[in-house]
């Protein structure tokens, strides 16, 4: 077996440079191999992968992802035909991904300042501290993030390696225990932290490159761990019109792409999106999506071929740490900006030309052209609907956070505004010596 993207190209050449994993592709290998399993075959099943990318990849990654995607497949087609197979196993059904719970950040000492000062400034307080550990929760409405400072465990390796970064997420699911279950029969590791006497036991996998995902539900009283395991401290502000993750951008190296995508498809109900190219004035980076159905949970995907590009180099100068960047969603975006005025938010400036291209591309009032041009937001559009879109300055690693409206479902993420974000993004962080804006 073997999966392959649809690309247009010579079928041979194709063939013996593209193939991948099944369920890296848009090849019907769920519908191919119900048609096997039909006829009463009981054989061996096996893979058979010509990609350059693969010939050169670590052999244990790769086995890893040959596993994960036949089991997968497997899966589907014996619950898609109710079939019993003694080769696989029944595993739970993948999750609907009903929220992120919660983003937690490994930080330290003046770094950590700084993420507090830039939460503060995207209106969210410090409501709560852990009854046990070095660990805040910061919130705003149904938002929440986590701010561990531990000097022990998996917060503080992160902290070491990454620097101040993104070293754990929590997901709402229907069933926290099954999607640990379904994540250990597909190949992945499970996490466990010896929780304290006062601690929940929650669930939890290793994601791809160090990460953790833990799994909280209602059903087994997980959702209770903000009230169990934290102190109430100050009430919160009222916030900016904040409202939830919109959400979450990773980046890895391109030849890692495939397997991240594989990761989360097989895990959870996602549909992906074709790839697109991003331009960067310094080289190319290739963007995917993957999302549920419902649009509750949606990351994106960005490979980086160079350093030299904005992703490379938040790669290169966090050794490594996968999230670069997180959105949130407003309900209004123009009274959350202005409600950001009157805090310490300094929007990502845009140059003016972006304004002249937005009135070539879109049939935009001069008074509306105006307003999007005085708060720096970028606009986007598609058949469903409008995407308009905010940014904060990046921090000195290239980390930023991100405000968006989606309007009549919009289903995109702004594709085309990302090559003058880049450029706004690279023009704030010269290096040393190079001229000033």
């Amino acid at each position: 077996l073997a999966d392959a993207p649809q690309i247009e190209m010579d079928l041979l050449y194709l063939s013996r440079h593209f193939r991948n994993m099944p369920g890296e592709g848009d090849l019907p290998l769920v519908s191919f191999m119900k048609s096997v399993m039909a006829t009463g075959y009981q054989g061996p099943i096996s893979l058979e992968i010509f990609n350059d990318q693969f010939r050169g990849g670590p052999a244990g990654a790769i086995a890893k992802d040959g596993y994960r995607a036949l089991m997968a497949l497997m899966d589907d087609v014996c619950l898609a035909e109710n079939l019993t197979n003694p080769a696989f196993a029944p595993m739970p059904k993948r999750q609907n991904v009903e929220s992120v719970s919660f983003i937690e950040f490994a930080t330290r000492d003046a770094e950590s300042q700084g993420l507090e000062g830039r939460l503060t400034a995207l209106g969210f307080s410090k409501t709560a501290k852990h009854n046990s550990k070095d660990l805040d929760l910061w919130t705003q409405g149904d938002l929440k993030i986590l701010l561990n400072r531990e000097t022990i465990g998996h917060a503080y390796s992160a902290y070491l390696t990454h620097g101040t970064s993104v070293c754990d997420m929590g997901l709402q699911v229907s069933d926290a225990r099954a999607a640990v279950a379904r994540a250990s029969a597909l190949g992945a590791g499970t996490f466990d932290q010896m929780p304290t006497k006062e601690e929940l036991a929650i669930p939890a996998i290793r994601g791809l490159n160090g990460t953790v995902l833990h799994f909280i539900d209602e059903k087994s009283g997980l959702t209770d761990v903000w009230g169990v395991e934290f102190t109430n401290g100050q009430s919160p502000k009222a916030g900016v019109g904040l409202t939830h993750i919109d959400h979450i951008a990773l980046t890895m190296s391109y030849d890692e792409m495939l397997s991240w995508s594989l990761f989360y498809s097989s895990l959870f109900t996602m549909q992906k999106t074709p790839m697109v190219d991003v331009i960067d004035p310094d080289g190319l980076v290739r963007s995917q999506a993957l999302a549920t159905p419902d649009g509750r949970f949606r990351i994106t995907l960005n490979g980086a071929e160079t350093h030299r590009t904005l992703a490379g180099n938040f790669l290169a100068g966090s050794f490594g740490a996968s999230v670069q960047h997180v959105a949130f969603a407003s309900a209004d975006i123009f009274s959350t900006k202005h409600a950001l005025d009157g805090l310490d938010f300094s929007s990502l400036p845009m140059a003016p030309n972006y304004y002249a291209d937005l009135a070539a591309r879109f049939d935009l009032s001069a008074d509306y052209l105006a307003a999007l041009q005085e708060d720096n937001i970028l606009y986007d559009q598609d058949e469903n609907g409008v995407f308009l879109q905010i940014y904060a300055k990046p921090d000195a690693s290239g980390m930023f956070f991100e405000i968006v409206e989606r309007k009549n479902n919009y289903q995109g993420y702004g594709a085309a505004n990302a090559p003058f974000r880049i450029a706004a993004q690279k023009r704030l962080m010269r290096a040393k010596g190079m001229p000033a804006l």
